[in-house]
């Protein structure tokens, strides 16, 4: 195949696809978490971990999920036997025929080990690979206790009496087109009637809050920040009203540029339920004055103590802990003082419940999303899937090592091998592969090489206004074709029956090789994996694959981090 490169393309290749050696181990030895390939399958079974083993009298029992593995095939890696149903996990017969309506006839493995465990009422965290159904996980059990307490209401109350208090169930996702595709799959969720079974609205991009008061919000954390900090009134009635968190893509939630927003409304929802807690027990008869109600003071968070707060060794409640300025010293009877909020009780009545959902989870480090969640959520259960940061058996990987001569050449030859393309109901045959690059540049550099060769393609980044994306996703799934990514579309994005993916820049951490390799073989499918990778990846590439031949998940070849950072300079002469 004749193919014209330009002196700009393969300068540019040059430097995204060779550039990156030095933020690649850097990023992966920060991030210690990531996907094998290549893996030794290991048993299928689902692990439920509690962090606090004393508290096991505490926790709802877990036999019928474990059902769900006894005497399977080995190869039927996503859902439960036939034997388990939607019902037979504590799912009410209203949301198993809302499930049976969308298409979705059995539980996956995580979601029947998951769901009762959210049915319980106990903070969860569910560590689970790609493509497992994490998200229909967490939606049905709390749509479905939102549907009872509804019902219940509806058949208690009189037209005479006062309605009881509202209930939201609150969804935090790191981008928008994450809340967009949340809020679809919430939807799916109908009633005999044909009507989503709850209003679910999503605040963020283009969407305000809704002027009509809906029972689910998505919302990213700072977009809910803006909505509800200028209005202490709608803060505190908002605040009051959430009984259900879910934080989708927790460990990215909990990290970086995200962690104080969210550590923040984390101190606003437990202070919440503190002080809903005193209350109760100094005037159990006495309604709450939302005009004296101290949260309606809360101006703004001390956001360093909170981080120290979040990520230190100690305990989260701790004498000395400042959380907020503008307290005042005194407060109405029937409400707290300032000094209450610094001495934080460490038994109060819970009055709302914290689901955490990932697909990678360090915990390898004091500051690691994992151990962050492991100090501030101790009774929290653990719903951990099988080939979490390990190889999923289903997909086939491909390694290709390329030069500046060769790259563009593998690239083509990878796109044109596609995989397996899958039939329609209307009997055409479609096939879907992502393509893979580190920036918006290598992006458009890729698009403009395969446009050169002949090949058609979509472009998904950044750069992109935020309405052409979501029509290019629309087009990608509906028609098929080749879509050239950065990883703006590695993460949450569910894009049924992805073939191929293909890495033409390999990934600059762990945590994203996982992420990227998990678009394909969701959901119960197969699916190939070409990765191009370049000398001065050679190194990260050998240790991953190693850690797949050994069975290993990708962190544990970097449990010792220094000393392999220290061997790295010392064979490359590279400071890292």
């Amino acid at each position: 195949m004749i193919l014209h490169r330009s002196a700009s393309v393969l300068h540019f290749c040059r430097a995204t696809l060779l550039s990156q050696f030095k933020h690649s181990f850097s990023s992966i030895v920060q991030s210690s978490s990531a996907s094998s390939s290549c893996a030794v399958s290991s048993p299928v079974r689902i692990r439920l971990f509690w962090l606090n083993q004393p508290r096991l009298r505490h926790v709802r029992a877990f036999g019928t999920a474990a059902a769900t593995v006894a005497n399977r095939n080995e190869n039927d890696t996503f859902f439960a036997e036939e034997g388990v149903s939607w019902t037979s996990i504590g799912v009410s017969e209203k949301v198993a025929r809302a499930l049976s309506n969308a298409g979705i006839e059995r539980p996956s493995l995580v979601q029947a080990a998951c769901i009762p465990s959210i049915l319980s009422g106990k903070d969860v965290v569910i560590a689970a690979e790609t493509g497992s159904g994490k998200t229909h996980g967490y939606l049905v059990p709390l749509i479905d206790k939102l549907c009872l307490a509804r019902d219940d209401s509806g058949n208690t109350v009189s037209s005479k009496e006062l309605a009881p208090a509202r209930k939201i169930f609150l969804v935090l996702c790191p981008n928008v087109m994450l809340c967009e595709q949340v809020v679809r799959m919430a939807n799916s969720l109908r009633g005999d009637n044909g009507q989503p079974l709850l209003g679910v609205a999503a605040v963020g991009g283009q969407q305000g809050w809704p002027v009509k008061e809906p029972d689910v919000i998505v919302s990213t954390p700072a977009a809910l920040l803006n909505h509800i900090d200028p209005e202490k009134h709608r803060r505190l009635k908002f605040i009051r009203s959430v009984k259900y968190v879910v934080f989708d893509e927790a460990d990215m939630l909990l990290c970086g540029s995200f962690q104080n927003q969210v550590i923040r409304l984390i101190h606003m929802l437990r202070f919440d339920e503190k002080f809903l807690s005193r209350t109760k027990e100094s005037t159990p008869e006495m309604a709450v004055d939302l005009n004296s109600d101290p949260l309606l003071d809360i101006d703004h968070f001390d956001e360093e103590d909170m981080q120290a707060e979040s990520i230190s060794e100690g305990e989260e409640d701790t004498e000395d802990a400042a959380a907020v300025n503008g307290l005042p010293e005194e407060i109405e009877a029937g409400s707290v003082q300032r000094k209450d909020w610094r001495r934080v009780r460490k038994m109060y009545e819970r009055s709302k419940q914290y689901v955490f959902v990932a697909a990678t989870l360090p915990v390898n480090g004091k500051k690691t999303a994992g151990e962050v969640l492991k100090r501030m959520f101790p009774d929290a259960n653990w719903v951990t899937g099988n080939y979490l940061h390990y190889h999923n058996p289903r997909m086939e990987h491909k390694w290709v090592e390329v030069s500046v001569e060769t790259q563009v050449d593998a690239l083509i030859d990878a796109v044109n091998q596609g995989f397996r393309p899958e039939v329609l109901d209307d009997g055409a045959d479609v096939s879907r592969t992502m393509v893979f690059t580190n920036t918006v540049e290598a992006a458009e550099a890729v698009s403009k090489i395969l446009s050169t060769a002949g090949i058609e393609c979509y472009r998904y980044h950044k750069g992109c206004p935020l309405d052409e994306r979501e029509k290019t996703l629309v087009d990608f799934q509906e028609k098929g074709g080749i879509l050239v990514c950065t990883d703006a579309a590695a993460r949450g994005i569910d894009i049924p029956n992805v073939s191929h993916v293909i890495q033409a820049d390999f990934a600059t951490s762990a945590v994203d090789f996982l992420h990227r390799v998990g678009r394909t073989a969701r959901a119960g499918k197969f699916g190939r994996v070409t990765s191009l990778y370049t000398e001065s990846n050679r190194d990260l590439v050998a240790t991953v694959r190693r850690a797949g031949e050994l069975g290993q998940p990708v962190e544990s070849a970097f449990s010792r981090k220094r000393g392999f950072r220290n061997k790295l300079k010392k064979k490359r002469g590279i400071l890292l």
